[in-house]
Order: C-alpha cells, then structure tokens, then sequence
C-alpha cells in the first residue's frame, strides 16, 4: 500500500469539513437566534459583553446570551474590549460566525477569519435604519414597515453585502417591546433559512444602496423626553417606540412623568398651550400637542410604581382642577 495512503488520517478531514460556528450577541434579542443555531448546528463558542451592574442596587449581572450559554454549557468568551481581545475567539477556529445584536464593533481580524464569513443579524430592512436601536426608531421615526436582513459584515457599521430579507408590518398597537419579539422569531427563522445557501456557496449577495441609507443611533435621554411642540402621531410614536425600555418622560409640578402608553385623540384646540391638560376621560389624561391631544393612560410618577391612569385620577379629590394644568 502507498505510504502516503497509510498515513491517511479520515479523521482530520471530518475536523477540517465540520461546520464550526462562533455567535456573538448580548441581549435577549439574540437569544432566540442562538437558540436556533444551538439546535440545527454546532455553535463552538459564545462572545458576549462583559457582565455588568444592573438595576438600583447594581447587581452584577450575565448577559442574556450567557445565561443561556451556560444553561447549555457552551463556552463563553466575555472580552472588554473585542477590537484589542480577539484572539481568543480565532483561537475556537470558527469557520462560520454569527452576529446578533452584539454591542461592539468587529475587528477586521475576525471578519476575514472565517471560511464561511462573519455574518449579521440585523433587526431592519438595510439600508433603512443602521445602527444600535432599530427596533426603537422603526417606530418613532414612523415607519409602516420593517423586517430584518441576513448580511456580510463589513468594516463599516452595518453596511455590508445583503444576503437575504424579510420584511413585516408594523401594526397601529406595535411597541418596541412587541415589535422586538416578533422580530427576533423573524431573525431565527431567516437565518435557518438562508445559511444552507451561506454553507453551500450559492446564496446572493447584494450590494446596499447608500443613497437610501438611514441612522438608527442608541437612545440617549435626550429622546426619551416628550417634546409637544410635535404632532398628536409623533409623540404617540415615540411613547410606543420607547416602551417597555427605556421609557418616554416628561415633567409635572416638578416632579418627572413616566409616560408608559398613551392613545390618539381626535380632539383638536388651537388656543391652548402645547403640554397643557385639556380633558380628564376615563381612562386617561389628555395633554395639547401641536395639532390635536394626545391621551395618556399609563403612567410612572417619580418615586412611585407605575399605575394606569384611571387608578391615579381615582386618588384625587377634585380630578377636574387638573385641566389646564403643563405637562413639561
């Protein structure tokens, strides 16, 4: 027998063809899509962020995604810093890796690394809304539509080659929080859809048309508070948009006003002032905006639990005296 086929290892070849998939995301969004993969693939590794303090008391705390990694025992990779720290990564070999929702910008190293690629999850129909808070801003910024996209990862944020999309309507009743569940099952089930064609080399590949690009920026503080100075539709957008994280806000007598949800109001008075209480209904609160009312029935006032509206107005002696009162 040849000596070369003697020292033939079929093993090694098994090794080198096994699909091995790296995932890199941190927030719940992203675990139903590792799920997805834990359950048609063999996921070699997570990177996620680092822990980190969470709520009044500061508690320190795993991400979501490490959570379930370590509820399944996979390994995980938690580097402060992936642009300095991703050796550790390359280390796994992965000749796939999946993004989703991770929080930092991938390092060219690891881009090119894989055989497969270093693929997205991307909660938007790109070019439409790049950036960190797409799921928010679909809404605030009052989009009828939005979906997610398969894509290449590229150096740029969010810019790279698009694989594969699908898109979905944004209903009237949507928030954040709804449309977020709805579409991190629409991500899962486009990526099992669309990664036999990433493996087996055929899927497409189409450029993103910059002229069409739009920015969906992390909220700051900034855009959660209520400007009503907008229309009755823009502040019902971003009160929806922001719930159930972070919040919108306004101001009252001093004190800060969660505003959790809210309704439209055909009712319409030019001569008050933007922010003033025009109406007490029974279930809510109705505040001027620029071209009608806007009716607040879910509400947080600073130092106490959030409450729907009609509770709070039942506490009150003479409900009526807050007509004319300022939201600020």
């Amino acid at each position: 027998m040849n000596s070369d086929m003697e020292n033939f290892d079929i093993s090694k070849i098994e090794i080198d063809e096994e699909l091995r998939i790296v995932f890199m995301g941190t927030p719940d969004f992203s675990v139903p899509v590792l799920d997805a993969l834990v359950k048609n693939y063999k996921v070699k590794g997570v990177v996620t962020q680092p822990d980190k303090p969470v709520g009044r008391d500061k508690i320190i705390t795993p991400s979501p995604v490490k959570k379930y990694a370590n509820d399944n025992m996979i390994l995980v990779v938690q580097p402060e810093k992936i642009k300095d720290d991703w050796q550790e990564v390359v280390s796994l070999h992965p000749n796939l890796i999946v993004t989703c929702a991770y929080g930092q910008i991938i390092p060219r190293e690891l881009l090119v690394y894989p055989k497969y690629g270093c693929i997205n999850v991307h909660a938007s129909l790109l070019p439409k809304l790049r950036g960190g808070a797409p799921i928010h801003h679909a809404i605030m910024d009052g989009y009828n539509k939005t979906g997610v996209t398969i894509m290449h990862m590229s150096p740029q944020m969010d810019a790279g080659d698009i694989i594969s999309q699908r898109e979905i309507e944004i209903e009237e009743t949507d928030t954040a929080e709804s449309l977020f569940n709805k579409l991190s099952e629409l991500g899962k089930d486009l990526l099992i859809d669309t990664l036999p064609s990433i493996i087996d080399g055929t899927a497409s590949r189409t450029k993103q048309d910059e002229s069409e690009a739009t920015y969906a920026p992390n909220i700051s503080k900034e855009d959660e508070k209520l400007d009503f100075s907008k229309t009755t539709r823009q502040v019902y957008n971003k009160i929806r948009g922001l719930y159930s994280w972070p919040g919108s806000y306004c101001f009252f007598e001093g004190k800060r006003v969660k505003v959790w949800k809210a309704r439209m109001s055909n009712y319409t008075d030019s001569f008050k002032v933007n922010g003033q209480i025009l109406n007490i209904y029974p279930d809510g609160i109705g505040v001027k905006t620029s071209n009608g009312e806007i009716v607040f029935t879910e509400i947080q006032i600073e130092g106490k639990k959030a409450m729907d509206v009609k509770t709070y107005l039942n506490g009150l002696q003479n409900k009526e005296e807050l007509i004319g009162k300022i939201f600020e």
